[in-house]
């Protein structure tokens, strides 16, 4: 077979084309390889713009959380405790058996911890970015 590899023009483009192999051959080896998505979103009573939200993905047992965002403005009220909380109670709804996530140094490892998630993997490198944790509850 005669390949060449080259640049994507576009990478959002190219995402699917790549991704549905990957998806077919996990679906035949493994079957239920579609992950079922969550969201929920903050706003402000009367509008419809997201200000922040969570999003999560759940597959094979597992219940990833993608995105936690809070309003600069509204943090410590409660609002990220509140999304973690309906998150978990989703999850446990969908009979997963944990929850997962990653967050970086400056971003939220004691507050994911106050929750009950636990490191489970880190990549290091340059401050401030780094650590990268990995973190888990088991359900």
């Amino acid at each position: 077979m005669d390949l060449i590899i080259r640049g994507a023009a576009s990478p959002d483009d190219a995402y699917m084309p790549i991704w549905a192999p990957l998806l077919a051959f996990n679906q035949k080896t493994v079957g239920d390889a579609q992950g079922l998505p969550f969201a929920l979103t903050i706003t402000e009573p009367d509008s419809e713009e997201v200000l922040g939200g969570l999003w999560a993905l759940s597959l094979w047992g597992s219940f990833y959380i993608g995105l936690v965002v809070t309003p600069e403005g509204a943090r410590g009220e409660g609002l990220g405790t509140e999304l973690m909380a309906r998150a978990e109670a989703e999850a446990v709804a969908r009979g997963c058996r944990n929850m997962w996530l990653d967050t970086y140094a400056f971003q939220a490892r004691a507050f994911y911890e106050r929750l009950g998630f636990a490191v489970f993997g880190q990549i290091d490198g340059p401050a401030p970015m780094f650590p990268r944790y990995f973190m888990r509850k088991d359900l």
